[in-house]
């Protein structure tokens, strides 16, 4: 028996796990608190703060099923390893059914069923319904884009002096990485939901990459425009900048899916969730710059 904790976060030195545990942090003990990673070497930051670390990639049920051992309930933080996820996502719910935990909250993808991306969904869609599956108790945390996923082009756009994209006028309901990780926290230590619980989590405003460019060329004082081009053409640019392809492929699919509609929702539950306002996409752009 590897002891019991009360709250695990999978996924703990990501962006999103992080920020989950220091959420967690500042709501209980941090005794009660576990944190996975699937390297050693990821450990040390985490410990600094008191929790309990345990070791475990997706790809290693043996290894999962020893880490949620005494585990109360688990934050499942989705792989960032596009089309290997459903099956490291499987892994993990077995070793959760094995490991007797009594609730999982998993981060999905905003409209998962009906969403216009044709990509990043359905990976989602099959973790969802194997969850709905395993007779665990559970809730969907469906969560929308982070508002980070633009702003972490800054610096290339003011190179540049433009923004380029294939979203047309399609609004993206975003919110901060940071708001999505305290709804995640709020869930996981709050009175638990019924399960299948599906929370559809998106900013309070949105923008569309026209209004976008038009803030950060008056937050940095440079001219940034915005180019629109057909999914195929983003693709291609996004291949010759040196992404790989399927990542290429992916980001043109979400854009065509935003400019669809698939990346903006009116739904107000993430920031009923947090008790506050979701942070405005201008704030984080400002801090960004």
């Amino acid at each position: 028996m590897a002891g019991t904790l009360k709250y695990m976060v999978t996924g703990a030195s990501g962006q999103l796990g992080a920020l989950a545990v220091d959420e967690l942090l500042a709501k209980v003990p941090a005794a009660e608190i576990g944190a996975l990673v699937r390297r050693a070497e990821a450990a040390a930051p985490l410990e600094a703060k008191g929790v309990t670390v345990r070791v475990a990639s997706y790809d290693d049920p043996a290894a999962l099923n020893a880490a949620l051992d005494g585990v109360e309930r688990l934050l499942l933080v989705s792989s960032s390893e596009v089309c290997k996820r459903a099956a490291q996502h499987a892994n993990v719910i077995d070793a959760a059914k094995a490991a007797g935990v009594g609730f999982v909250a998993y981060t999905s993808i905003l409209g998962a069923e009906g969403s216009p991306l044709t990509v990043l969904p359905g990976e989602h869609v099959e973790t969802e319904r194997a969850l709905a599956a395993s007779g665990l108790a559970y809730a969907v945390l469906r969560n929308g884009w982070y508002t980070e996923n633009y702003t972490m082009g800054v610096a290339t756009s003011l190179e540049h002096g433009g923004m380029i994209g294939a979203a047309g006028e399609g609004r993206i309901a975003s919110a901060a990485r940071a708001d999505y990780a305290a709804a995640a926290a709020t869930v996981l230590t709050g009175e638990l939901p019924a399960s299948g619980t599906i929370y559809e989590l998106a900013g309070d405003d949105a923008f569309t990459l026209t209004e976008f460019a038009a803030a950060l060329s008056e937050l940095s004082g440079k001219t940034v425009g915005y180019t629109n081009l057909s999914p195929e053409d983003y693709a291609a640019a996004l291949e010759g900048a040196g992404l790989p392809e399927p990542v290429a492929a992916m980001l043109a699919d979400s854009e065509k899916g935003a400019a669809q509609g698939g990346l903006y929702s009116d739904d107000k539950t993430l920031s009923r969730l947090i008790g506050r306002p979701t942070t405005p996409w201008r704030e984080t752009l400002k801090a960004a710059l």
